[in-house]
């Protein structure tokens, strides 16, 4: 037999619950979502779904128009290239090597400025204010330039890429959680847990993390579609993706000479890289305001 309750009982949905209901409020954001859902299943997927490889050249089918255009056909969706290779197989392939690979530098930069920023965060005295000093002036430099220095270094490449524009946004994460945790520190709270005799990492792991965790999201967000925007252009500027890889900004590159007569090989991939930085931008924003009430 059920139990008979007979006062009402309020629910208090939990902190999560709350971020949820106020990220899926805002439209913009609940369609950045989706759409950044969708990259990330074409990263895992694209190149199982795309009709054709990357490097498939079709001589019958040179600079064809896209399949709305009179001229185009549905075999090639989104039209060819000068090559007579299919942009819309080409932009599945690269999804993973503009989209995920963003994600894998900005996964690596978190995890490093998550531990530099942490411990430089719980320094007090000269230690901290030297390494606050040489954040400020390692960020006062563009990441695409510190990316483009790195790369002129070590040389064009993906692999060199990933190194560099990861070492392009590291200091922006070291920074933010540098400066989260260092004014976490004053709170109150924190000097109530050090008089019940925490010592130092119970302070930190117990106190100070789980109030910083949306910092490091938001950090995150931005990190992704800055790292996508850097890859793009160093691939455009062929210190990236060398060719005939099918990354989006190699792409736009490549389709440069053919900008007048057939402006598709370039605004296709270019569209591609604008939406998905929009995407992720919209689902930064969201989480920005969803998480404003419970910061505050």
């Amino acid at each position: 037999m059920p139990q008979i309750k007979i006062y009402q009982e309020d629910h208090i949905p939990s902190p999560a619950s709350r971020i949820w209901s106020a990220f899926t409020d805002n439209p913009f954001a609940f369609a950045g979502l989706w759409a950044v859902v969708s990259l990330l299943l074409l990263a895992l997927f694209g190149p199982f779904i795309a009709p054709y490889s990357p490097e498939h050249q079709d001589p019958h089918a040179l600079l064809l128009a896209p399949s709305w255009d009179p001229a185009g056909t549905v075999e090639h969706f989104l039209g060819t290239d000068d090559l007579g290779r299919d942009i819309f197989s080409r932009l599945l392939h690269g999804a993973h090597l503009t989209f995920g690979m963003a994600l894998g530098i900005v996964i690596t930069a978190l995890f490093l400025g998550f531990i530099i920023g942490s411990i430089s965060g719980m320094m007090k005295g000269l230690k901290s204010s030297i390494l606050s000093h040489l954040l400020d002036a390692l960020l006062s430099i563009p990441s695409l330039l510190m990316a483009i220095l790195v790369v002129a270094i070590t040389g064009p490449g993906l692999s060199n890429v990933f190194w560099a524009v990861g070492i392009a946004l590291t200091p922006q994460f070291v920074r933010a959680i540098h400066q989260a945790v260092h004014e976490e520190l004053q709170k109150e709270y924190v000097t109530a847990a050090r008089l019940d005799g925490a010592n130092p990492l119970q302070i930190f792991w117990y106190v100070i993390l789980p109030n910083i965790s949306d910092t490091m999201i938001i950090q995150t967000t931005l990190g992704i579609s800055a790292a996508i925007l850097d890859i793009a252009a160093l691939g455009f500027l062929n210190l990236g993706a060398q060719a005939p890889s099918p990354e989006w900004g190699a792409m736009v590159s490549q389709g440069m000479d053919n900008l007048l007569t057939a402006p598709w090989t370039v605004t296709i991939p270019g569209v591609a890289i604008l939406c998905s930085v929009l995407a992720i931008n919209l689902v930064g924003d969201g989480l920005r305001s969803a998480l404003s009430p419970i910061r505050n």
